[in-house]
C-alpha cells in the first residue's frame, strides 16, 4: 500500500511541470495612497458647571466671596504644529467674575489662570501634533457690595496656530 501512494505522487510530480503551473497564475497591481488632512478635536467632559456662593463661601468682614469647581476636563487631539489652545466666555459684560486654569496638562504649557471675557485668550499652548488632556478649574468670585444675581457663560475652547 505504501509504494503505490509514493508513485502516485511521483507521476503527479512527473506530469505537472512548472512552466503549467506558472502559466496557470494571474498577476496585477494598483497603487493605494494613505492622505491625512489636518485634524483637530477638542472636548468638554462636562455639559454644564454650576459655581453657587452661598453663605458657606463667605467670611465675616470680607467682601471677596468665590467657590471653585474641578469636575470637568478638557480632551484634545491634533496632528498639526504650532498649536494651542484659547478660551472665550460669550458674556460682554459679567457682574461677576468667572477664571478658568488648566490643571496637570499631559501635553503643552499651561498659560496662568484665565479671567474669562469676550476676547480669546490664550489657554494651553504648545500643542502641536498630540493629545492631550487637563482639569479644568473654574472659579467664581463676587463681592458683597456686587449684590445678588447670576451669570451664564457659554464657554468656548478652539486650538488655533500659535
Amino acid at each position: 500500500m505504501k509504494l503505490l501512494v509514493f508513485i502516485s505522487f511521483i507521476a503527479f510530480i512527473t506530469l505537472t511541470s512548472p512552466d503549467e503551473v506558472s502559466a496557470q497564475i494571474a498577476m496585477d497591481n494598483h497603487t493605494v495612497t494613505v492622505s491625512v488632512s489636518e485634524i483637530t478635536l477638542l472636548q468638554v467632559s462636562s455639559g454644564s458647571v454650576n459655581l453657587t456662593i452661598t453663605g458657606a463661601n463667605a467670611v465675616a468682614g470680607v467682601d471677596m466671596m468665590s467657590t471653585t469647581d474641578q469636575s470637568s476636563s478638557l480632551s484634545w487631539g491634533t496632528n498639526g504644529s504650532l498649536k494651542k489652545i484659547t478660551v472665550q466666555s460669550n458674556l460682554a459684560a459679567p457682574l461677576f467674575t468667572l477664571k478658568v486654569l488648566a490643571l496637570n496638562p499631559t501635553q503643552g504649557l499651561a498659560s496662568p489662570e484665565v479671567t474669562l471675557s469676550s476676547a480669546w485668550q490664550d489657554f494651553l499652548l504648545n500643542i502641536g501634533r498630540t493629545s492631550g488632556s487637563c482639569t479644568l478649574r473654574y472659579t467664581g468670585i463676587a463681592y458683597a457690595s456686587q449684590g445678588m444675581g447670576t451669570d451664564t457663560h457659554s464657554i468656548t475652547f478652539t486650538i488655533q496656530t500659535q
